[in-house]
């Protein structure tokens, strides 16, 4: 059964909610302009703040979907602790190499950040509030993601020391710091655009 959960946590990962409210709301496919990525940043290039927060609503909620789902309604031979932390792995796996979307998907962090609301309140908003404090000082959106993915082990580990969720955040956090390969690059360059420059900086690459 635990298998059978990691799957379906997977293919409810591979729902791109970005292609999904594009289409419903007829606007362009946000994997064929600006950064190509299909994440909510990208989406509000359209000039659609509503299909964006749907987006980033829908990628969240899927990520928390997954693992509450798990912890509630299935019980199995497997300790949840164990089961939920497959699972959290697998959805944002599901998001970045979405199999319904020929395994081009988004770089993860909004459904990262659904997946540790679920694992734990405060987890997610020691991650969150990383993310502000480093977006409002340095105003570069795919640092701010990058340092918050660093900081959520940490956090788990303080909330959890040792343990399966602690493990899997850090693969969590591995898989995005992978997805920010590009970023990271740009960063390393000085080329990376800031959050005040996207709307008109193409080249800007660090939707969620």
């Amino acid at each position: 059964m635990a298998i059978v959960l990691t799957v379906v946590a997977y293919l409810i990962g591979s729902i791109s909610f970005a292609v999904v409210v594009s289409r419903a709301m007829g606007l362009p496919d946000p994997r064929t302009f600006g950064s190509k990525n299909p994440g909510a940043t990208n989406v509000l290039r359209t000039g659609k703040k509503a299909a964006a927060a749907l987006t980033l609503l829908g990628d969240s909620a899927k990520g928390w979907l997954a693992v509450f789902l798990t912890d509630t309604l299935f019980a199995t031979a497997v300790p949840p602790i164990y089961k939920m932390s497959l699972v959290a792995v697998a959805v944002v796996a599901g998001h970045m190499y979405p199999v319904f979307h020929r395994f081009q998907g988004g770089k993860g962090v909004s459904t990262a950040l659904g997946v540790l609301l679920a694992l734990n309140g405060w987890l997610a908003a020691g991650a969150a509030a990383t993310w502000i404090i480093i977006a409002c000082f340095f105003r570069i959106s795919s640092l701010a993601a990058l340092i918050a993915a660093v900081s959520a082990p940490f956090f788990c580990f303080l909330l959890y020391g040792v343990h399966p969720y602690t493990a899997a955040v850090g693969v969590i956090a591995l898989l995005l710091i992978w997805r920010h390969k590009t970023n990271i690059r740009n960063l390393l360059a000085g080329t990376e655009g800031r959050i005040k420059e996207q709307g008109r900086a193409e080249q800007q690459n660090s939707d969620w």
